[in-house]
């Protein structure tokens, strides 16, 4: 049986659904193939969305008229604004969510897509034509049931399924999460493809009974009184909200640790992947941290309607037997009783100096790489890149020239060509320190860095641009009114909120001021000097970025380059002055090097 769609997204984690979401908003024709329907946007690790710097992703997402922020707020059970004791520009939101709720949400409302269509299945195979060029064209796919399936683009989003490997101390199993089949089929074609590869490896702490935890020995951490959506067009959440708890370790549960570190497959050379060094398991804390004599765990509700509880800070892929002796030395946790024990994944990843900014394979045309396939870690970094490589591919298939983000106007645009200019030597988490210039890019202005693209490319309605325009409105009515008033001196001062003359500011208004603005208007104004500084850098940014660097450049020929600096530009492969200086190891001099030989010869001399 044959079926023909415009793009076909392989997996349905937060990259594929943005994906595939993007592509049938866009009135492609669009299929999503995943091994189990009923785990659409399965939160495998912490069912929570957010925090420093992947909150501003999610507002990002949200901007250019993705759905991850708006499924949160529908589900969040805990929302906390993390950074406020800083500046506004690491202000970023985070939100516990109801763990089967996210999932129903997600579901529905990509049913909800006329354009889409849901298929469970498993891939077997990418169908590649040689191209005429030398260069491959991806024409389709088949399916291990018999199906085929005709495509103009195909975007993989795997996760940790291809060619994954679970690890629970001594025991190993073939998976792609705990319980479900990996995809060892697609997973050894795509190793076929003369594509450079790595193995990485996350991990997951066990879960817990709630009902047998003694809660009274935990502190409380609440959420804010008033909660802060992800989503430009989330007015309020009104859904029930509850507190998680923080516990602490033992000496005792150091000393478990320490007395069975040689069952550890972390230690014992048995797992080859690279974890993330910014989220050790907590047997490398004992190790790594000898002098500390405690570790803060937090104890999270996974959902309203189970007593399931995530112990976050607790990742481990030691043996069962170790893990319960682990959990019982914790005060408070003596008598949990454990669901489910946490364990460590490996899996194949892609080094993304493989794809260029539209997230394409630069040897496969129209194929298309996203999520943790690409070297990340985290739901938010792939449900950005789902999102940009799904509005990639449809400009493919639309025959219209593919979109980039400059890192100077988004974190999204920072994620990705992070990824695409340095690769990823261990699992790729997005943080505000990666942002040259994050003052421009905080959390209430991302409508206003990103909407109007969303709106260019097709993907925000009526609805979010009419709410977008009629934010930018009452932003000029309120620098008027604060102009008019003489209150921008007053406000500049360091105590100074607009807060505080929010009735005044409705009542100039007619009404609430839409979500960001006050914030937005208020840091314009207090952080003005910066603000303009930084748009003098990244003008002078933009410069190099606007000087193309042809794609088969020969950079053996060029005088003065050394041959280390020439193989590096060679992997890469940058297509502007500016990624070429981004890429480790090029020296300034290289670039002003490179910036005499683009200048001087436009005849310059290609490779083959």
């Amino acid at each position: 049986m044959a079926l023909h769609f415009d793009v076909v997204v392989i997996g349905a984690g937060h990259a594929g659904c943005e994906a595939a979401r993007a592509c049938a908003r866009l009135g492609l024709k669009t299929a999503m193939v995943t091994m189990n329907i009923d785990l659409i946007a399965q939160m495998s690790c912490n069912p929570a969305i957010g925090g420093i710097a992947k909150g501003h992703l999610v507002r990002e997402i949200d901007a250019l008229g993705g759905v991850m922020g708006e499924v949160a707020d529908h589900v969040g059970i805990q929302f906390r604004l993390l950074n406020t004791s800083r500046g506004p520009a690491v202000w970023s939101p985070r939100a516990q969510c109801d763990k089967k709720q996210y999932r129903i949400r997600m579901r529905e409302v990509l049913e909800q897509e006329p354009n889409l269509r849901i298929l469970q299945a498993e891939v077997a195979e990418l169908l590649i034509d040689p191209g005429a060029n030398g260069r491959r064209r991806i024409r389709g796919l088949s399916l291990r049931d018999g199906r085929s399936i005709s495509a103009g683009a195909v975007v993989v989003t795997t996760g940790t399924f291809l060619n994954g490997l679970a690890h629970t101390g001594e025991s190993k199993v073939n998976c792609g999460r705990s319980g479900e089949a990996p995809s060892n089929l697609l997973g050894n074609q795509l190793r076929q493809l003369d594509l450079k590869w790595t193995r990485l490896k996350t991990g997951t702490p066990p879960r817990l009974d709630g009902r047998s935890l003694d809660w009274s020995r935990f502190d409380p951490q609440p959420g804010d009184a008033i909660p802060t959506p992800f989503s430009f067009m989330t007015a309020k959440i009104e859904r029930e909200q509850i507190k998680c708890y923080i516990a602490f370790t033992s000496e005792a549960t150091h000393r478990v640790l320490r007395e069975n570190i040689s069952r550890s497959p972390l230690y014992s050379g048995v797992i080859e992947g690279i974890g993330p060094r910014y989220c050790p398991s907590i047997e490398d804390k004992v190790v790594k941290f000898p002098e500390k004599d405690r570790h803060q765990i937090f104890l999270e509700p996974e959902g309203l309607d189970t007593y399931e509880v995530y112990v976050n800070g607790m990742s481990t892929s030691m043996p069962v037997d170790v893990q319960e002796k682990m959990i019982a030395s914790v005060p408070g946790l003596e008598d949990a009783e454990m669901i489910r024990p946490g364990y460590a994944i490996e899996y194949d990843a892609i080094d993304a100096r493989e794809l260029n900014h539209f997230l394409e394979v630069k040897k496969v045309e129209g194929l298309f790489l996203a999520g943790q396939i690409n070297g990340t870690s985290g739901y938010e970094e792939a449900g950005c890149q789902g999102l940009i490589a799904g509005l990639n591919a449809a400009c493919k298939v639309g025959g219209s020239a593919g979109f980039v983000i400059p890192r100077s106007e988004a974190y999204a645009g920072i994620l990705v060509d992070d990824l695409i200019t340095q690769g990823a030597d261990e699992p790729y988490r997005m943080f505000t320190s990666r942002a040259e210039y994050r003052l421009h890019l905080r959390i209430d202005n991302a409508d206003e860095r990103l909407t109007p693209l969303g709106r260019r490319l097709g993907l925000v309605d009526d609805a979010r641009w009419a709410k977008f325009e009629r934010k930018q409105e009452q932003k000029r009515r309120l620098q008027k009114w604060l102009a008019e008033t003489r209150q921008e001196s007053w406000l500049r001062r360091p105590e100074s909120r607009l807060a505080s003359l929010r009735e005044k500011i409705e009542a100039e208004l007619g009404g609430p001021p839409e979500h960001g603005l006050m914030e937005t208007v208020e840091t314009g104004i207090k952080y003005g000097g910066y603000l303009a500084q930084q748009d003098r850098q990244i003008s002078r940014l933009k410069e190099s970025e606007r000087r193309p660097v042809p794609e088969i450049l020969d950079y053996s020929v060029i005088p003065g380059l050394s041959r280390e600096v020439s193989e590096k530009l060679t992997r890469v492969r940058p297509s502007t002055l500016g990624q070429a200086a981004r890429i480790p190891g090029i020296t300034p001099a290289a670039i002003a090097i490179l910036d005499i030989y683009l200048t001087k010869d436009s005849n310059v001399p290609r490779g083959t």
